[in-house]
């Protein structure tokens, strides 16, 4: 004859302790190294998605060439004269590298919201990791674009006689500038990509405040042109502190306040969008 073996709750000085409900999947605390591990894996296989989808690299490829040689030959003679195309060269290429962060930055917010409607973020979000790791993985992806996309600018610049007057260290430091601040540009985009419903909306909300944002700053032409109350908007726009630091350390010039202020406006947005976006990511439907 069998014993029937009856297994009883644990007992407390208040009586039978209830049982621990399960924890969901990916809500434990995840240590640093394994943070690093997802985000690893999950950029590598947004990478191979870029290596089995070239044309997704098309917008990184050609933007810089064909913005380069839009805004010299067409701003160019306007703003240096007719056939001073040259100056204007080294005044516009260092700006256009804060442009292609925002560009970039604004197809980000659009892929996300476009991998939620895949069902993919769910998938993800079922899984043991942290729900930071997934979007850290794509603004390191996204980074990496916009380093290809740079690189491809100043080669359009060279072909076209941009003069370093500055050192090297210094059109290193105008791209790291550059990338930092791109990065926590994206953070805004994905947030909208996770608030907004569709990718035509996310797009439509990027160009209005892409457009501003691009045509009233430094990028493309000085601001003493321009109307007192949209001089005053250029001064504190974001976009003509980064293109200001990046032109000063590429032509060898005194940066002023541009560089520390681009730096306070890159943590200051990402302190703010980052944690709101991860938010946002855990508990969108």
């Amino acid at each position: 004859m069998s014993a029937t073996t009856t297994s009883e709750p644990t007992r407390t000085a208040a009586g039978t302790a209830p049982k621990a409900a399960p924890r969901p999947a990916g809500e434990g605390r995840i240590g640093l190294r394994a943070n690093l591990r997802h985000i690893g894996a999950l950029a590598r296989r947004n990478t191979m998605q870029i290596k089995h989808d070239p044309e997704s690299m098309f917008d990184v490829l050609l933007m810089p060439i064909i913005f380069t040689l839009l805004f010299v030959y067409v701003f160019g003679g306007a703003i240096s004269g007719k056939g001073n195309q040259q100056d204007y060269v080294n005044y516009v290429v260092p700006g256009l590298m804060a442009m292609m962060g925002l560009n970039i930055a604004m197809a980000v917010g659009s892929g996300v919201n476009d991998d939620f409607k895949k069902g993919v973020m769910d998938r993800f979000r079922s899984m043991p990791i942290a729900r930071s790791s997934v979007l850290i993985a794509k603004v390191v992806v996204e980074v990496g674009r916009m380093l290809v996309a740079m690189v491809i600018l100043l080669g359009m610049g060279f072909l076209l006689d941009l003069e370093v007057g500055g050192t090297f260290a210094g059109l290193l430091a105008a791209m790291g500038l550059s990338l930092l601040f791109g990065a926590s540009l994206m953070w805004i985009f994905i947030l909208l990509g996770l608030a907004l419903r569709t990718a035509q909306a996310v797009q439509g909300m990027a160009m209005l405040i892409l457009m501003p944002l691009q045509f009233g700053s430094s990028i493309f032409a000085p601001p003493d042109t321009m109307p007192a109350w949209l001089e005053t908007f250029t001064k504190y726009n974001p976009l003509s502190n980064l293109a200001d630091a990046a032109r000063a350390l590429i032509n060898g010039t005194p940066v002023g306040d541009s560089v520390w202020m681009t730096l306070v406006w890159t943590a200051a947005i990402t302190a703010v969008t980052a944690p709101l976006a991860v938010r946002r990511f855990r508990t969108k439907t």
